[in-house]
């Protein structure tokens, strides 16, 4: 089996994510995605963020009627910050070797990828897929890749592929860009004005039934 893992914060989730998600599946010919919403994120400022809860909820309403789209709360089953070295090592754990993972990052996240947790040990547990992201240098990534991730690793150009020494392999693929932020949504809500068309509309009711972000 072949299964995504799509981490984030997802506060909340849009249709840039769910699109960039289903490209991810399409692509790697994905059997399941998990989007897993970051219970305590160790880059943000968790007092300023919206409950866990309610951002849990928002993505099971998102994705609810797509059969090879799921979601896991497995961040909030620990009482630690959210660091996805140790929700890879969970889910390795659960699963052996039976299951191919991979592991969805932004190209964003990717460029900052030595400010994680043990993050050269992030790749010997999974592949990763990075998503493309407007305003970032893609051709940055075999220089990142090699300077803070594996100097032995071998990049091949041609596939836009970087083989790590553990046999996983980075794959870098450019995806529809839609210009849509959560920051942007939760600004929009906290003035009363229209959400429509950036994100599903259950979770568009659910926003403004609940008064989400004011």
């Amino acid at each position: 089996m072949r299964l995504g893992l799509f981490g984030g914060t997802f506060n909340p989730i849009h249709y840039g994510h769910l699109r960039a998600a289903e490209e991810a599946v399409e692509i790697l010919q994905l059997q399941r995605l998990l989007f897993i919403p970051a219970a305590r994120p160790p880059h943000k400022n968790t007092k300023t963020v919206t409950p866990f809860a309610i951002r849990l909820a928002m993505t099971r309403l998102a994705v609810a009627e797509i059969p090879h789209f799921d979601v896991s709360d497995i961040e909030n089953q620990r009482s630690e910050k959210s660091y996805s070295i140790e929700t890879l090592r969970l889910f390795r754990r659960q699963f052996g070797s039976e299951v191919e993972i991979f592991f969805i990052v932004g190209l964003d996240a990717m460029l900052e990828i030595d400010t994680w947790k043990d993050y050269q040990d992030l790749f010997t547990l999974s592949h990763f897929f990075v998503l493309d992201r407007p305003g970032y240098d893609p051709c940055d990534l075999e220089r990142i890749l090699r300077r803070k991730v594996d100097p032995q690793g071998v990049y091949q150009a041609d596939t836009r592929v970087f083989q790590h020494s553990s046999g996983n392999c980075i794959y870098f693929r450019p995806t529809t860009h839609l210009d849509i932020s959560s920051s942007r949504i939760r600004l929009l809500a906290s003035r009363g004005q229209s959400l429509r068309f950036l994100l599903p509309e259950e979770v568009r009711r659910f926003i403004l039934d609940n008064k989400v972000y004011g």
